[in-house]
């Protein structure tokens, strides 16, 4: 390929990220209150996460929330079945891999992506609050961007809710003792979290949060709980 016909290439690419956008938001303007629910895809309909995620879904769709997910199996599944079972508003944000993941089939709302940080954008965009179960690099990703995004004031912030304490509780144990000792993070930051395995309690959280002033009067910003 010759100069000219990559520089006519990355202008064409331009504009094929900025249909994404359009397509996207357009396709997204009405599901807000939202919630982001993200976990592995990798996780079966037996396990215990898969059986929370489809129950928090539920419990969100019946308090008025969207839930939106990555659209593929996994706990992504169970979080669009909870909502489509509750009669709620079920989202699947699909994307195109090397090694192609299959939608789900508990969408009203669906959509496939090309590229990643278009995707990554719509479930901060519309996103009330993230709820996240055990997952793995993928979950990880979404997460600390989330923070970061907070952290930098970038976006509004909205409680990012860690389900599973089990699982998470040694990520959080080495950011304060490691990460905090050497100054990579601030100690405030933790505070950004809120970790339960209590799934009233996380709707509760993700309830208020919708209500600004009800949410910080509530104490729950600025406040890591755990069980």
């Amino acid at each position: 390929m010759n100069t000219t016909e990559y520089i006519t290439e990355q202008s064409w690419r331009v504009f094929r990220i900025m249909a994404e956008f359009v397509e996207a938001l357009e396709l997204l303007e009405d599901v807000e209150p939202a919630v982001s629910v993200f976990g592995s895809a990798r996780v079966k309909p037996s396990n215990k996460y898969y059986k929370k995620a489809r129950k928090l879904a539920a419990k969100l769709s019946e308090a008025g929330f969207s839930i939106i997910t990555g659209g593929g199996p996994g706990i992504m599944e169970a979080a669009n079945r909870g909502a489509k079972e509750a009669g709620g508003r079920s989202i699947g944000l699909n994307v195109q891999l090397p090694m192609e993941q299959v939608p789900n089939e508990y969408h009203d709302i669906s959509m496939e992506f090309r590229y990643f940080f278009v995707r990554k954008f719509m479930f901060v965009k519309f996103a009330t609050a993230y709820v996240i179960f055990p997952g793995g690099f993928g979950t990880l990703d979404e997460l600390f961007e989330a923070l970061t995004l907070i952290q930098t004031e970038k976006i509004k912030v909205f409680p990012v809710v860690l389900i599973g304490s089990e699982y998470w509780r040694g990520l959080l144990r080495w950011i304060r003792d490691v990460m905090i000792p050497n100054k990579t993070v601030s100690p405030g930051d933790l505070d950004l979290l809120y970790l339960t395995d209590d799934l009233d309690e996380a709707a509760e959280i993700v309830a208020c949060s919708f209500d600004k002033k009800s949410f910080l009067t509530n104490g729950n910003r600025g406040l890591l709980r755990e069980h």
